[in-house]
């Protein structure tokens, strides 16, 4: 829609109004593919912390087991979800805010300022008379395709890397990159996430939710450490100016009530949150690349237990996340499982989150089972404590080996080496062929179908951008 909106006309500059999961991506792919014009992306900030996350997670575990009714649930989900603004979780949307001020796309601070204060409005306000500013009418033209570049790509990397955030970028970002006619593959995360350290602990890699973790210092202390510790690049053009050190400056109203910037926070105000690059959570960041004879996955580990960073079980396959949930109210699972859930890749279904699985596995691996997923689809942007490999390429309808996979085939998830293998002979099987008809149809997904069809892999952005 904003592609379409860019193309009616001859535009000076663009304001994008990002907020959750996959708009911001969406808004990015247009940014680049009208490269020549200046882009600011005014967020909206987090709403301000109801109901902790560990609590709502807790109750949305006991609704699975059948501890509790819908009613306990609802009661939860209103008490989190409570006025305008991103969840206050670290999922998907909240790691976009955090790469479009890594990329230099945000006014400095921008990102966890909260809905309706004086703080956000002032921003706002500002970063409008900014995109004024940076057109080619004055004298310091900033268009969009100059700060999209290489080094800008690397900064969102690392960002993510040091803050834990979603596996949903690992789709989004080689998306967004391709549009702006740089490629990205998952061993390019790998690589940064093997020398970027963690520092930060926000839920579901921790208890503290993003209003926490921004008082604690936020992002303007991460860059501040990052870029001290020669994992940042600097030299970046950005809406806001030349350099990234502009970034580590927290945003504060004057006394004519317009944005001012002070000197940003220089320790943390709470180390069980966010930590110092002498002193990280850990060393390497918390994402990992696997690999073998049934393609190539991604694996979150920042939340999992090391003694789960490699788990080995007979797998139960699954073409539908509602069947697992079945089987799991069917008392099912009762051993060490790795759950396949297949024919959930961009050219199957469109890729939809497998979010609902979360709670499910939870409470398998809560009960003393190891347990793990492995699937072509992908999962939210909160997935944390369960082992996970998704996003695996080639997915089960274009061919890939997960379509001959069978119940009790023995797999090894190994996030330690970053391989996944297989105890069966494949190749002698003929791989599966579901009739995936009713994906085609219905509240909308036939005009869809075929994007659907021409999309690219999982490991290359599922976009339609070559």
């Amino acid at each position: 829609a904003a592609g379409i909106g860019l193309s009616h006309n001859c535009f000076d500059a663009a304001l994008y109004l990002g907020v959750c999961d996959k708009i911001v991506p969406g808004l990015v792919m247009a940014a680049a593919t009208f490269g020549h014009i200046p882009a600011i992306f005014l967020p909206a900030g987090p709403m301000p912390s109801g109901l902790p996350n560990d609590e709502k997670a807790k109750v949305r575990q006991q609704f699975a087991a059948g501890e509790v009714g819908r009613d306990k649930l609802m009661e939860a989900e209103m008490a989190s979800y409570h006025s305008p603004g991103t969840c206050t979780f670290y999922g998907t949307a909240n790691s976009n805010q955090m790469l479009m001020e890594f990329m230099g796309l945000h006014l400095p601070g921008a990102s966890f300022v909260n809905p309706n204060t004086p703080l956000r409005d002032a921003l706002t306000v500002a970063g409008t008379e900014r995109a004024l500013e940076i057109t080619a009418l004055g004298n310091d033209y900033r268009p969009a395709g100059e700060v999209l570049d290489e080094k800008a790509f690397v900064n969102g990397i690392v960002g993510l890397m040091a803050t834990g955030g979603s596996t949903n970028l690992v789709l989004h970002m080689p998306a967004m990159a391709r549009a702006a006619g740089i490629i990205l593959a998952p061993e390019d995360f790998d690589a940064i996430s093997a020398v970027t350290p963690l520092l930060a602990k926000v839920y579901p890699n921790g208890l503290a939710d993003v209003n926490h973790f921004h008082a604690a210092g936020g992002l303007g202390y991460l860059i501040d450490q990052l870029l001290n510790d020669g994992l940042l690049h600097d030299d970046t053009k950005t809406v806001a100016g030349d350099g990234l050190e502009l970034y580590t400056r927290e945003p504060q109203i004057g006394a004519d009530g317009r944005l001012t910037y002070s000197e940003g926070a220089r320790k943390s105000e709470n180390d069980k949150i966010v930590r110092p690059a002498s002193g990280p959570f850990q060393k390497s960041g918390g994402l990992k690349s696997l690999s073998g004879p049934l393609g190539s996955a991604i694996m979150k580990v920042s939340a999992v237990a090391p003694e789960r960073h490699v788990i080995t079980a007979p797998v139960r396959i699954f073409h539908d996340q509602n069947d697992v949930k079945a089987a799991f109210k069917r008392g099912e699972f009762t051993s060490d499982t790795i759950v396949v859930v297949r024919f959930q890749g961009p050219k199957a279904n469109g890729m939809p989150e497998l979010h609902s699985l979360t709670p499910t596995l939870a409470v398998l691996q809560d009960r003393g089972l190891k347990v793990a997923l492995l699937t072509d689809g992908r999962m939210s942007g909160a997935s944390g404590k369960v082992p996970a490999a998704i996003h695996l390429s080639p997915e089960a309808a274009d061919g890939g080996w997960i379509a001959r996979l069978q119940d009790g085939d023995v797999v090894t998830l190994d996030a330690v080496n970053g391989t996944i293998t297989v105890d069966a002979d494949l190749e002698s099987r003929t791989p599966v062929t579901p009739d995936l008809s009713a994906n085609s149809f219905g509240i909308g997904r036939e005009l869809f179908e075929t994007f659907r069809q021409n999309a690219s892999p999982a490991r290359d952005g599922a976009s339609n951008v070559v």
